[in-house]
């Protein structure tokens, strides 16, 4: 006679959602175990009194019940380590995001704020590049899509490429401050390479959450914390 061990894994879960909710996750989850364990044994222990006196249970099947259950529960401990440990991780990744608020990231996107200053006016861009290229085009357009700016930034590395546009047009005049939008192509001999642009803004606030923290960059929006490609 064998013990059917799965009824013991529906029956645990479903006397664990007859319960109230918990609110500790962890007493919740050894809660789940101890009962899966009574459960276990109560049927044993009524196979063992029903068993054919002719034919009763071998202790190697015994066995082989027991390590079953002990499986289930070294599994529901290792879930409740795993989750612990995620919430470190998180609370870590909150901590360290927050330390942005102020300063000037690059993060995917395709805009830019052209600022003047006592200096002159300046816009900060970037591109990430797949591979090598053998030549960078960026192209600027302003508001209503037209083309102010291009410029050629020639063979690059594969990685992270940097830009500052002074703001001044094709036609060499000053362009007005506020913000554009840029694209760029690569090439490798005829062949394009993948470019992806790269905005920069101020991080303004951090939002921790199950997946990781996000942070907020004025004139981008909400990016995952593990897209900041560049701290300034």
């Amino acid at each position: 006679m064998s013990l059917d061990f799965s009824a013991i894994t529906a029956a645990s879960a479903t006397s664990t959602t007859a319960k109230p909710i918990a609110t500790d996750a962890t007493k919740k989850t050894d809660d789940s175990a101890v009962g899966s364990q009574d459960y276990f044994l109560k049927l044993l222990v009524a196979q063992m009194n029903n068993q054919d006196p002719l034919n009763p249970m071998d202790s190697a099947q015994m066995t082989s019940q027991l390590a079953q259950l002990n499986t289930v529960q070294g599994i529901n401990k290792l879930s409740t380590q795993l989750d612990s440990l995620l919430g470190d991780v998180t609370s870590a990744q909150s901590l360290q995001a927050s330390s942005l608020v102020g300063h000037d990231v690059l993060v995917p996107g395709t805009t830019m704020a052209l600022v003047t200053g006592a200096n002159g006016s300046e816009a900060i861009g970037g591109v990430n590049l797949a591979g090598d290229a053998d030549s960078l085009t960026i192209t600027i357009k302003d508001a209503s899509g037209t083309v102010v700016h291009t410029d050629s930034l020639g063979k690059q590395d594969a990685g992270l490429v940097s830009f500052v546009w002074d703001g001044t047009t094709d036609s060499g005049t000053a362009a007005a401050a506020g913000s554009y939008t840029f694209a760029a192509t690569a090439k490798a001999g005829s062949s394009a390479v993948v470019a992806d642009t790269l905005s920069t803004g101020v991080v303004s606030s951090v939002t921790p959450g199950a997946n990781g923290a996000s942070v907020y960059v004025n004139g981008v929006g909400t990016v995952a914390m593990s897209q900041v490609r560049q701290i300034y």
